[in-house]
């Protein structure tokens, strides 16, 4: 779908020969997707550049990767053409384009002439927004339900994990087949409640992984919501929407839930923080179930000032003063879990007067598949009777999940949830009135398209600790060196049961980030 309008100059100098046959060599491989020709016009080496909404490759290798996984180019035409000629060898140019679909785009390419011909050294790609991001959003609004108007969270927006009941629309679970069902709902789950007295408005349900099962965040139905933190790399599930709608800057606080990791793993992976409660402290009425063993609410934000407030808001008041302290205890072997550049981040958050100790973990594996068992059969018990003859709705990595938790046992699950309890034990020892620092996630956020069952199970061994022992965790945004990419992560603070609020305490204080700039609060 291209055309070849009149090319205009933008300077006194004439337009480099060969240039313009150049540039429609480029937009003929773009329309017919071919990947040799469009490897062979960007400048080969580690500094070529191509941006767009969605973020920065730098490279021709991460380039090229990008155009094999996408699939081809949206359709369109060129309507007009701009050349600024810097000399005989280098060139701007700017094209407007027409999508096929509806709307103009601008495209921006820096051209150089080698040994090779013309090759693009840079260039920058703009498409019409989507009026809806549905990667992000199953439903939106402005807002979608007004808060009370007042209270300590007026002026806050609230992107709800589509596992929530929201009164008056479906809950759809991340799968079409139960939203197609689905019933209304007549009231707000308890926490959703909580929030919209507090005075925050619901800015939209929010994507999830498929009936909350997973790490990753990629919904084999609606795709993989963004990551701006880190752009083509997974955004972390389950709680996938909500979190990328809050880095986006789309809502200010995401409303998941955490079960083996889903608060933790998508803060990591894209900065933000976000706290899994202790077990049972916030009610999850209206919430639709995976494992209720170890099923808990969470939040995320942009800042642990508003982290805090909302916990001010969902958590129960405190008994009396805290039972435990702010020391601060570092496992090494628990560090050794993650991958280095992780490993370093993390404990680049730990305090100066942390405590470094070495636990007996060996038993940490069989641990975490008591956790995957138990969690597996409790699946089953919530789900099995609506997926025994519709496994077939499912994408292919939670379909495996549910056939697998299909096949196991009563037996299994009793024995499985007895090595649970032991494990509960021992992790709130070990514990103890302290705070326990270690990665959220195994590693940053893992490419689009990589296997992700290397990187989940490394990540389950940490998640688990806080899911055994029923613990509240709060992760906390770190970044990798420079050197290693500069990539979000994870330090994750965990504690006693109850202790939630003392763990955003910390998190302000250990961040510096007591001073947000809120809205007045009426």
């Amino acid at each position: 779908m291209t055309s070849s309008p009149a090319t205009t100059s933008g300077a006194s100098k004439p337009v480099p020969a060969g240039l313009v046959e150049a540039f429609w060599a480029y937009e003929r491989a773009l329309m017919t997707d071919d990947l040799d020709a469009l490897d062979r016009l960007f400048a080969p080496g580690p500094t070529t550049l191509r941006g767009d909404a969605a973020g920065l490759l730098v490279g021709h290798d991460a380039i090229s990767a990008f155009r094999g996984r996408r699939g081809g180019a949206p359709r369109r035409r060129i309507v007009q053409t701009h050349v600024q000629t810097i000399d005989e060898d280098h060139a701007l140019v700017v094209a407007i384009t027409e999508l096929e679909r509806g709307g103009r785009g601008q495209q921006t390419q820096l051209w150089a002439r080698g040994a090779d011909g013309w090759q693009v050294t840079a260039a920058h790609v703009a498409v019409p927004p989507p009026a809806l991001d549905t990667r992000v959003w199953r439903v939106v609004g402005d807002p979608l339900v007004p808060g009370a108007g007042r209270g300590p969270l007026a002026g806050e927006s609230v992107a709800v994990k589509d596992v929530y009941a929201v009164a008056g629309h479906r809950t759809g679970a991340g799968n079409p087949a139960w939203l197609d069902a689905a019933p209304t709902a007549r009231d707000h789950a308890a926490a959703l409640g909580q929030l919209l007295a507090a005075g925050a408005d619901v800015r939209g349900i929010a994507r999830t992984d498929e009936l909350a099962w997973s790490l990753a965040g990629t919904n084999a139905h609606t795709g993989a919501p963004p990551n701006p933190r880190a752009p083509y790399r997974v955004p972390g599930g389950s709680t996938s929407g909500a979190a990328s709608a809050v880095s986006l800057g789309h809502a200010t606080i995401g409303l998941g839930t955490d079960t083996g990791g889903s608060i933790r793993v998508p803060a990591a992976y894209q900065g933000l923080f976000g706290i899994r409660t202790t077990h049972g402290a916030v009610a999850v009425d209206g919430v639709l179930p995976l494992a209720p063993s170890f099923d808990t609410v969470g939040w995320l934000t942009r800042s642990a000032a508003l982290l805090a407030a909302v916990g001010d808001v969902l958590l129960p008041p405190a008994a009396g003063p805290s039972p435990g302290t702010d020391e601060v205890v570092v496992v090494p072997a628990l560090l050794d879990l993650a991958s280095p550049e992780v490993a370093a981040a993390v404990r680049g958050l730990a305090p100066a007067d942390a405590s470094e100790e070495r636990w007996p973990l060996e038993d940490l594996p069989a641990w975490l598949d008591a956790f995957r068992t138990v969690q597996a059969w409790e699946a089953w018990q919530s789900w099995g009777a609506w997926l025994e003859d519709r496994l077939h709705v499912l994408g292919a990595d939670v379909r495996g999940r549910f056939e697998h938790a299909r096949t196991l046992t009563e037996a299994q699950a009793s024995a499985a949830r007895a090595v649970a309890d032991e494990a509960r034990a021992t992790v709130r020892t070990l514990v103890g009135g302290r705070v326990l620092l270690l990665p959220s996630a195994s590693s940053v956020a893992p490419r689009l398209g990589e296997d992700m069952e290397p990187v989940r199970a490394s990540t389950m061994l940490l998640t688990c600790m806080a899911g055994l022992g029923g613990l509240p965790a709060v992760s906390v945004p770190v970044t990798t060196a420079p050197a290693t990419g500069g990539l979000p992560a994870g330090g994750c603070l965990v504690a006693a049961p109850g202790r939630d609020r003392d763990l955003l305490r910390l998190a302000v204080e250990l961040t510096g980030d007591g001073t947000e700039t809120r809205p007045p609060r009426p």
